[in-house]
């Protein structure tokens, strides 16, 4: 299983940086969170699971493995529209799945095409791809590419959870590119935590006011 990796280094940072965060850092203690290096895997997995519940996707990944022998690229481009149909998705999705697997024979949809391009331009290119928004390109860089660097306005999740460290009611995007930019460069370390805030209801009791 591959986890993303940080230590003290980034943690300290961080708590130098940002006291209120510093202090959830310390409370919650280390995390581990799973990463998914194959892009097109993680990418399939996201398009399968879009706007259908956890249980549905499960099923729906079940029936695709069984059609395809294993989900991979080659594999899901030998299937027809029909059979993909079939595994429970719709012809959008159909499409998405059949467009990633498209990038990824080609070499796009690759750790060493994006490998020296900046955050930006990997956001750019991969939404550039069907069925891929701005979120899931952030979620992408994270937990497939393992940039340092991530904090998704978009994640609802990150957002609660800056809400109640700093006991806000409302996060403006200024207010939230201003702790971005405290974070930088280890934004992704920063999301762990702001996670785990965010799932966690005692956080809700225990936020920081505002000033």
């Amino acid at each position: 299983m591959a986890i993303f990796r940080y230590t003290s280094r980034e943690t300290d940072y961080l708590s130098r940086r940002d006291p209120v965060l510093g202090d959830a850092i310390r409370r919650i203690g280390p995390l581990e969170r799973e990463m998914m290096p194959d892009l097109f895997q993680a990418l399939a997995h996201s398009i399968v699971g879009q706007q259908i519940t956890d249980k549905a996707a499960r099923t729906v990944w079940g029936r695709l493995e069984v059609l395809c022998g294993g989900v991979t690229p080659a594999a899901v481009a030998a299937q027809s529209e029909e059979s993909l149909r079939g595994c429970g998705m719709s012809q959008r999705k159909v499409s998405y799945l059949q467009g990633a697997a498209a990038a990824a024979l080609n070499g796009t949809l690759a750790a060493e095409h994006f490998a020296p391009l900046s955050d930006e331009e990997v956001i750019r290119q991969l939404t550039d791809l069907p069925g891929v928004g701005r979120w899931t390109a952030e979620m992408l860089m994270l937990f497939s590419l393992g940039r340092p660097d991530v904090v998704s306005f978009g994640d609802l999740a990150i957002r609660r959870g800056i809400m109640r460290l700093y006991g806000l009611s409302h996060l403006t995007r200024q207010e939230f590119l201003t702790l971005r930019a405290c974070w930088s460069p280890y934004g992704s370390v920063a999301s762990f935590y702001l996670w785990a805030v965010a799932h966690d209801e005692r956080w809700a009791e225990n936020a920081t006011p505002t000033p």
